[in-house]
């Protein structure tokens, strides 16, 4: 039988050991807290008739993470989708609302549409999280919350350029086709008044329901008024099918009247689809799958990998992807623990990449994006259209936000 005196050394040791336990513990905690994943709530429509911009941005999410991982400093990296099946501004919201109450998200992203982007501002500032715009284009979006940036374009930033290139190369008038909602008032607007600085005129403008619009009777339209050209800006996919079908229908380049437009109008995702009635359209846009850089060969082999059967990925896979880029350096320069809006904002409005469309920024100031835009014709190479860039204007900012 051991005496009192020997078992106290023993107590002690048990005692020392399990003090040396919380020790380790407590100097274990900081790469614990650091462990702790991020979480990304990515809201978009994912189902019905804009479901391509959920996919999309889906691909351009998987694309990132093949090559850059999903986590970043130490943190995993959690993606949530939430579906809208919009445009739907008020289950938007409402799904921006459980994200954060319950689902504890540390950013919003996504947003395909405007007016989805526009319902779910107030969230992003009372509950003080950054928000990454992935496409929707109006200007006036980032101006809605302090917690807004954007890393996909604007219409102005794409249209502006068109108007100067159309007055310079002897289309002197044109009639406007747009969608009728922010970026197509937006697009209208940009285009018109670069157009007009450089000679031409707008002879009517004529605006299309956002939604199943028939759009042979306002094609005729345009054919009857005998432009040079149309200037067209419909959200892409089946209302990019449709307008050029009925450009086509109606004979609009048999009458010499050319079809210019935003990129939106020949997608590269649904160009296949539009077909040859494309062939020679000129758009500007911010990236094209033919853009002849490592950074977008980089991407397409990447897309190809985890999403073999999508289809050739568009502008909004990539803005997806270098929204991905953005949120992984916010991250990477914060503090260990749950993500500080003010913080993370401080680096987004100063970040900067080389893209797979080429060098973009943002810009401090209305923490939108900065990029260069590209003029592209529609071209055949081999069985397969392209978006063939042909010219380029470097560091356009947003013209919509010019004083």
């Amino acid at each position: 039988m051991r005496s009192a005196r020997s078992a106290t050394p023993n107590a002690w040791r048990g005692s020392s050991n399990r003090w040396s336990a919380l020790a380790l513990c407590a100097a274990l905690l900081p790469a614990v807290v650091l462990a702790q994943p991020v979480r990304i709530g990515v809201i978009a429509p994912f189902s019905g008739p804009f479901a391509d911009y959920g996919q999309q941005f889906d691909v351009g999410i998987k694309a990132f993470q093949k090559i850059h991982g999903d986590s970043v400093a130490g943190r995993k990296v959690e993606i949530i989708r939430r579906d809208t099946g919009g445009p739907l501004p008020e289950v938007a919201k409402r799904l921006a609302q459980e994200l954060v109450v319950r689902g504890n998200v540390d950013v919003l992203a996504g947003f395909g549409l405007t007016p989805e982007a526009l319902a779910v501002a107030d969230v992003a500032t009372q509950a003080k999280k950054p928000m990454v715009i992935f496409n929707a284009a109006t200007s006036v979006i980032t101006t809605k919350s302090p917690y807004i940036v954007r890393t996909s374009m604007t219409l102005p930033q794409v249209s502006a350029p068109l108007g100067t290139w159309a007055a310079r190369n002897g289309i002197k008038r044109v009639v406007t086709l747009v969608a009728d909602y922010g970026p197509g008032a937006d697009a209208e607007a940009a285009f018109k008044k670069t157009f007009a600085a450089g000679g031409g005129q707008v002879i009517e403008a004529l605006r299309t329901p956002l939604q199943n619009p028939d759009f042979g009777p306002y094609v005729q339209r345009v054919k009857d008024a005998k432009p040079d050209a149309v200037f067209i800006f419909v959200p892409s996919g089946e209302q990019s099918i449709a307008v050029m079908k009925a450009y086509g229908e109606r004979a609009l380049a048999q009458a010499g009247i050319k079809a210019i437009g935003t990129g939106d109008v020949t997608d590269d995702h649904v160009l296949a689809a539009v077909g040859e009635t494309a062939l020679g359209m000129i758009t500007t846009g911010h990236y094209s799958a033919a853009h002849d850089s490592p950074g977008n060969r980089a991407f397409l082999q990447a897309v190809a990998e985890v999403a073999p059967r999508s289809g050739r990925p568009n502008f909004m896979a990539v803005g997806a992807y270098d929204g991905m880029a953005a949120i992984y350096e916010s991250i990477r320069r914060s503090a260990p623990g749950a993500i500080d809006a003010d913080a993370a904002m401080t680096v987004l409005k100063t970040f900067k990449t080389m893209s797979p469309r080429g060098p973009i920024a943002i810009d401090p100031d209305t923490r939108d994006i900065v990029q260069d835009i590209y003029v592209r014709r529609v071209e055949k190479k081999g069985n397969e259209l392209w978006n063939v860039e042909f010219d380029r204007i470097e560091r356009v900012k947003d013209p919509g936000k010019e004083r």
